[in-house]
């Protein structure tokens, strides 16, 4: 067993964090709910150093249930052209939070789908008014950039306070403790190659006809881009990581820019193996059935002349994709496994922590399996698949406390903290982040 870092709960067959987290695509909607984690300045009286305790994530939705919410959100939402979309995702959100069990508890949800309508409409003007603004000039296109990238980070530091606020366990809400100018450091950081382009791209009197500079000028900032990619996920992720709370408890994560470097190598480094053992399994194809293809193509005519080239390129198109489409096949789920481990097996100190433990090999194979049906029905098993990998996500995750949790729930209530954070309700809108 590796020595636990410093601040962390020890437990059984810890393990250096392995390049591994959470992606928004779904877990941060329930399980960054769960973050709960004391600063150092922050002992609650529940704290026992003798207890090492083990609070299990269960999951209990299935796919027909969901289904049913499934359809009605959907066709309720076409019906309304959108407008109904919030009331939508309450109903779901409730669903899946109300199947997410935390030591035998249920989450609840308690959004005001009126709030987040507020939020979404909000998105919607920016996104209009950025459309129109660039359809006049890159100047003007380039002033509503910069007046979409400075709202961002208040919007979506918003969106956490309103998601976590109206967010409980035991009723008892939780809190997004992040500043504006918290959220304003780490995303605006994410707009700067976007300005960077935006703004040669106006400086360019004639964008038919582009100087030479301008392909050098490119290439150089999305090469920078790339290269800052894994800083800037960090920067991110450090922020929401950091503020999320529950009573006395908040989060702390104690993982540096490095491992999320690391993380980023492995992961490219899979891709690139995996698009190698394509290439090779396609030429190896290719070399066996060269001349039954090769003497197919002839005697059907297909290529021949001007179809020939059609059906080539055609051909061209359709390998690409394909060949795209298998490389992610491994390097997603290889990715997703490790940044969730990553990020979650650090979020913690000495009172309370988590334990991330989702496994590459069974994400591999309900991920496939997933595709596979959803092809097969025409994207009619979706919920089926959703709730399949949200069980698989949540229940790889588990809690390692030291602090009794009924002691700290009953001190939370006495202190009046089951109403949440007010704030977050009050001023809060969900923008969809």
């Amino acid at each position: 067993m590796t020595p636990p870092q410093e601040g962390f709960i020890a437990s059984d067959g810890d393990q250096p964090a392995q390049s591994a987290s959470i992606d928004s695509a779904g877990l941060n909607g329930v399980v960054s709910t769960l973050d709960t984690t004391l600063p150092p300045s922050a002992t609650p009286s529940s704290f026992d150093s003798t207890l090492t305790e083990r609070l299990p994530i269960r999951f209990t939705g299935s796919g027909s249930e969901y289904f049913r919410i499934w359809i009605v959100n959907l066709l309720l939402t076409l019906v309304t052209l959108g407008l109904y979309f919030p009331w939508a995702k309450v109903r779901r959100l409730r669903y899946f939070h109300g199947n997410t069990l935390v030591a035998g508890h249920p989450l609840g949800f308690h959004g005001d789908p009126k709030k987040m309508l507020r939020g979404y409409l909000l998105v919607a003007l920016l996104g209009v008014l950025y459309t129109v603004a660039g359809s006049f000039s890159p100047v003007a296109g380039l002033l509503a950039f910069v007046i979409v990238a400075l709202l961002w980070p208040a919007l979506f530091k918003s969106s956490l306070q309103f998601r976590m606020a109206n967010t409980s366990w035991r009723g008892l809400r939780f809190r997004f403790k992040g500043s504006t100018g918290g959220a304003y450091r780490a995303l605006l950081p994410l707009f700067a190659p976007s300005a960077v382009l935006a703004a040669v791209l106006a400086a360019v009197p004639d964008q038919a006809h582009p100087p030479g500079w301008f392909g050098a000028a490119f290439g150089s900032v999305m090469g920078l881009t790339l290269l800052a990619l894994p800083l800037l996920l960090w920067n991110l992720k450090k922020y929401q990581h950091d503020h999320y709370a529950f009573a006395q408890l908040q989060t702390e994560l104690r993982a540096g820019s490095g491992s999320f470097y690391g993380l980023c190598l492995k992961s490219l480094g899979v891709w690139l193996l995996s698009g190698l053992a394509v290439g090779l399994l396609m030429a190896g194809g290719f070399a066996l059935l060269g001349d039954g293809l090769g003497d197919w193509l002839r005697h059907s005519g297909v290529g021949a002349g001007r179809r020939g080239g059609i059906a080539a390129a055609i051909f061209v198109v359709v390998l690409f994709f394909a060949v795209s489409l298998l490389m992610q096949v491994f390097a997603r789920p290889y990715f997703t496994s490790r940044f969730q481990n990553l990020l979650w097996s650090r979020t913690g100190n000495k009172h309370l922590r988590f334990k991330s433990d989702l496994r590459f090999w069974p994400l591999l194979r309900t991920t496939l399996q997933n595709w596979l049906l959803m092809v097969v029905t025409l994207g009619l098993y979706w919920p089926f698949a959703r709730v399949a990998l949200t069980r698989l996500r949540l229940e790889s995750v588990g809690i390692v406390s030291r602090t009794h949790l009924d002691a700290l729930v009953a001190q939370a209530g006495q202190d009046g903290d089951a109403a949440g954070d007010a704030a977050g309700d009050f001023f809060g809108i969900d923008v969809g982040l």
